[in-house]
Order: structure tokens, then sequence, then C-alpha cells
């Protein structure tokens, strides 16, 4: 198939990214811009990206993950946009299937991601295919709003494009623990924003099943050792989560 003519803008969110963009950006030199929206960034973060003559940097406040997407969106020249984090690289096979996509037909495009805990592959706990819709003509959809968990949601076709983009998740264990602080308070007060009152029960039942899924139902023990650690360490993720959003609801309660 032809490579389709429609120009592609690739958007990037960072902050303080400086061991990552410069692989991420080479790994979308296939596009015809790359726009970057930081937040703040205080490390090489900009001096990397302004050395990339493909970037159009811009530094601007942070809005969330969802809002701040859709404005680097708004930002491109281009109406098809591909949309990858600092952490990910476009693969080879991937970035042949994005060029001689057919966007005559369809509105966007999901892709696999090949995720990874350190230097190692998940292929189980429901970690792969994790398929994500990425590439998306901004006219047709948008990142939903949310603080946390944000996803593309378009109104019409979307199709499946062949190739995975590798997301180099985590460094390891103290690199999750970090992040799962920031995180899980995002979450609970996303749960919280949508009218759920999570109490006791949610705290106890939501992480148990959260591991019987990721270890058994995707047979996380497939992985082994890693398989366990990443289905207790989210385990812990979830208790987290449910559990900032109690005592929100609980110091709320006592205040009133």
């Amino acid at each position: 198939m032809a490579e389709n003519a429609q120009k592609i803008s690739a958007t990037i969110i960072t902050l303080n990214e400086e061991k990552n963009i410069g692989s991420c950006l080479e790994s979308l030199d296939f596009v015809d811009e790359i726009v970057v929206v930081d937040s703040g960034s205080t490390d090489r973060t900009g001096e990397i990206c302004r050395g990339n003559p493909k970037v159009r940097f811009h530094d601007l406040p942070w809005e969330g993950y969802g809002r701040q997407k859709n404005l680097a969106a708004s930002l491109a020249s281009h109406d098809w946009i591909l949309n990858i984090d600092a952490d990910e690289r476009v693969s080879e096979p991937l970035r042949a299937s994005i060029l001689a996509a057919d966007r005559d037909f369809y509105v966007g495009f999901r892709m696999a991601r090949r995720n990874y805990f350190g230097s190692r592959w998940i292929r189980w706990c429901g970690w792969y295919p994790d398929c994500k819709l990425r590439f998306y003509d901004r006219r047709r959809g948008s990142f939903e709003e949310r603080a946390v968990h944000e996803a593309v949601k378009s109104r019409d076709r979307v199709g499946l494009l062949a190739g995975d983009l590798h997301h180099y998740t985590y460094d390891g264990i103290s690199d999750y623990m970090t992040r799962m602080d920031r995180y899980s308070s995002l979450a609970a007060a996303e749960m919280l924003k949508q009218g759920r009152r999570p109490g006791l029960q949610s705290m106890l039942l939501h992480p148990l099943y959260t591991f019987f899924r990721m270890y058994l139902l995707k047979l996380g023990f497939l992985e082994g050792y890693t398989g366990l650690l990443l289905s207790l360490l989210y385990t812990g993720y979830t208790f987290l989560k449910y559990a900032k959003a109690t005592e929100t609801i609980r110091n709320d309660a006592r205040q009133n």
C-alpha cells in the first residue's frame, strides 16, 4: 500500500524527561513535526527538544493529563495526531503501518503497547497487548479530560495498526513506588469527581480482585517473580486509591 500523503504531527507532554526524550524524538523522525508541551522542566528536556529541527517546543502551565494532550493537539499544524509519551518509542513495524494506514476510511487507529518493567518486556499480567488509540484525526476525536488514565475517544471507525509501541514503564520498584503515590491521589480525586463514594468494603475487595485478576486471570504467574511482584504492587496501588478516596469522604463528613 502506498504511503498516505496526509501530514502527521506527533505530540508529547513532558516534565523533566531528559533521560527519555532524546530516544523518543529519534523514533519520530518520520513525522512532519513534533509538538512538545512542557510544564516547567528544570532539567535538559527543553535543550534537547530545541536541538531537534522538527520540534516546536511550548512551555505552558500544567492543566491535567487529558487537557494537556488536547492542548498539544490544538497547537499542531496538521490534523492527524500521533500522541506518545516521553518514555515510549515507535518501533520500525509500527512506523511502517502508520505510514501505510488507510486514513481515508478510518478516523483513528489503536496500537499495541509493549510494556517494560526495568529491562523486561511483560507479556502477562494484562500488560500486553494493552492496545491504545494514539493515532487519530483531531477533528473526529480527542482525549477525555480526566485527571489520570486519559484516553482518546473517537466518534467513528477505528482501525488496528501492526507493530508495537514500546513503553519503558518503570525502572524498577523505587520508580513505581514514587509514582504510585501521585497516581493513586489523582485516581482517588477522579473517582470522587465522578460521584463514586467508596468505603471500607471497596478498600478490601477491589485490591483482592486486582491481585486475582493480574496474577491468575491474566496469567501473571507465567512471569515468575516479576509477575508476583507486579501483582502485589498493583494491589497496593488499588488499596491506596480507594483508601485516599475514603479518607477524603470521611474528612468532609467531619467538617460538615
